[in-house]
């Protein structure tokens, strides 16, 4: 083998050493998990990135860090009563499972439920993960109890976000580096998976040149040399595909219409599918293929870190969502609510866009940004930023974006509103006296501590959990209250993100196989992560909870690395 001279191959490994015994393909969260736990173990692993070392952690890094837990500390010192017969009620009720290709999916679903209601957060907490006070509550349902949801809070907000979630593994990789258990080999990219006698042994793929661009920024993908390494067991960990615009348009699920033309990307162009491919033509199975997880409230990142850089807006429970032109959007599409239904209703319109109407009172209290960046005072573990939040005025990173961001309009009035919104979109769709009606119709409803408007009472009920109270959810009053500051709009984009479908795999991680005399295990091949459809090949069925997608890659790497070591034995 060749290798690009720098840093980031330091430890590559030549191609004759012949001495690992796993290989683990890609270095984010749920790899990482794999490698370190798998070198636990007592096994000699071979960890190869295709970005720089710099990347380590991959789109786990960038997240806000939240995590879902059952029955937690957190939750009770916030009141909050949660089992385990609920929160399976609300994976299930989400989930929908309905095919038999979710033997494996239900399966996982169980499992991952049952360590999220007991292990999880105490080996978590022997790491060194803390987590803040205030469990958030995420993906509220479609108003059924026996529906997709959340009944209750469960988004426990790691203390230091997405870095802080990764820490403990990239101080575990480094350790192992330390004693010669793990080679980290990066600028690596897999192209191949070798198979002989029906069983994987292996992998190919090319050398790429040194890049020490920033973490997320587009690298080089000029070749310097090829590789071959074998070893009795590959773990794939390569993430989804949400970065890889056509084969998100080649998936497209029928039911949610067209995808639009116009949206923005939550992950990076190198987030594309290549690794599941690659296990695929291998002869592993990928279900549900269609299935997948785009959120409707993304906004152009006024400071652009990739290709099309969106952020999603973590939204409170009050702005006022209309379509493209003015029309309020129907129960459960509210903010926070229901994502897929809500993009579902959304790609009906004719339109790509869609937009929030609040007041600054709303956005100072209910805008949080998803993403570690945004988010430096929990990043950053600053407790005296922290608190700032609970003083008047936009978060520092939500201002940024009033004022910077293309998406952000100000007015002092609706007909103003309505010009600024038509103006930004180059389109005279919006009717500034038909909006006027819609946004009077809902100031009427706040008069009363009851109404049957459906979001209305909801934004009441979600102020009675002390969390929403303090920090996530404004006062009820009008739009067009004098004293509430003025008008904002929002423009609001499709955000491409995660691949809810994947390999499908046994509870040790084992791709099953896609063809074969009769079903079972591909030999020598596992998966972890996103490109397991995080766990099974589709642990989230239809739908997601939230708080659900870093917990899946801690879990299915823990399981890869399980079956791993039992198969090496």
């Amino acid at each position: 083998m060749t290798s690009a001279d720098g840093p980031s191959s330091a430890d590559a490994p030549t191609a004759t050493d012949g001495r690992f015994d796993a290989i683990v393909v890609g270095a984010g969260l749920s790899g990482l998990v794999a490698a370190t736990r798998i070198a636990d173990g007592g096994r000699r692993v071979l960890l190869l990135e295709r970005e720089g070392e710099q990347d380590l952690g991959g789109q786990a890094w960038w997240s806000f860090g939240g995590l879902f837990l059952i029955d937690s500390p957190e939750q009770r010192r916030m009141g909050v009563r949660d089992s385990l017969d609920l929160a399976r009620q609300d994976w299930m009720g989400s989930a929908a499972f309905d095919s038999a290709e979710d033997h494996w999916p239900r399966r996982w679903a169980e499992a991952y439920l049952q360590f999220a209601a007991g292990e999880k957060r105490d080996w978590l907490h022997r790491m060194g993960h803390r987590f803040f006070p205030v469990v958030g509550w995420a993906e509220r349902g479609d108003g059924r109890a026996e529906g997709h949801g959340n009944s209750v809070p469960r988004f426990h907000i790691t203390w230091g976000t997405g870095p802080g979630v990764v820490e403990p593994f990239a101080r575990a990789l480094a350790a192992h580096r330390e004693t010669g258990r793990i080679s980290l080999a990066t600028r690596h990219a897999v192209e191949e998976l070798l198979v002989e006698s029906g069983r994987v042994v292996g992998v190919r793929g090319s050398v790429l040149e040194a890049d020490t661009t920033a973490r997320g920024v587009g690298s080089s993908r000029e070749v310097t040399g090829e590789f071959e390494h074998r070893a009795a067991a590959v773990v794939v960990a390569t993430g989804g595909n949400g970065g890889n615009e056509e084969l998100v348009r080649q998936l497209w699920p029928a039911d949610l219409g067209a995808m639009p033309e116009d949206f923005v990307h939550g992950v990076p162009a190198s987030v594309d599918g290549a690794g599941m491919l690659a296990a695929e033509t291998a002869g592993g199975r990928w279900i549900h293929r269609d299935r997948m997880w785009h959120y409707t409230e993304g906004i152009r990142n006024w400071d652009p870190v990739w290709r099309g850089h969106g952020i999603r807006i973590l939204p409170g429970p009050s702005s006022l969502w209309v379509d493209a032109r003015g029309r309020r959007l129907p129960a459960p599409a509210y903010p926070g609510f229901d994502t897929t239904s809500t993009l579902r209703h959304l790609r009906t319109t004719g339109h790509d866009h869609s937009w929030f109407v609040l007041t600054p009172k709303i956005i100072e209290k209910e805008f949080a940004l998803s993403g570690s960046e945004q988010n430096p005072d929990l990043t950053g573990k600053d407790i005296r930023q922290v608190l700032s939040r609970v003083k008047p005025g936009a978060p520092a990173p939500v201002q940024a974006f009033l004022d910077h961001g293309e998406d952000f309009l100000q007015a002092d009035s609706v007909p103003e509103l309505a010009a600024a919104m038509n103006r930004l979109t180059g389109a005279d769709l919006i009717d500034a006296r038909d909006l006027e009606r819609v946004v009077r119709a809902r100031d009427a409803e706040i008069l009363n501590r009851f109404t049957k408007d459906a979001q209305i009472t909801a934004l009441r009920g979600a102020r009675r959990y002390l969390g929403d109270r303090l920090i996530r959810t404004a006062a009820p009053h009008r739009l067009l209250d004098p004293g509430a500051g003025g008008l904002i709009a929002v423009r609001l984009h499709v955000l491409l993100r995660k691949t809810l479908g994947g390999l499908e795999t046994d509870l040790g991680g084992r791709v099953q196989r896609s063809t074969g005399p009769e079903p079972g295990a591909l030999p020598g091949l596992y998966a972890a992560g996103e490109a397991s459809g995080f766990g099974g090949g589709g642990v989230h069925g239809h739908n997601a909870l939230e708080g659900t997608f870093l917990g899946g890659c801690l879990f299915s790497g823990r399981q890869a690395a399980a079956g791993v070591l039992e198969d090496l034995r």
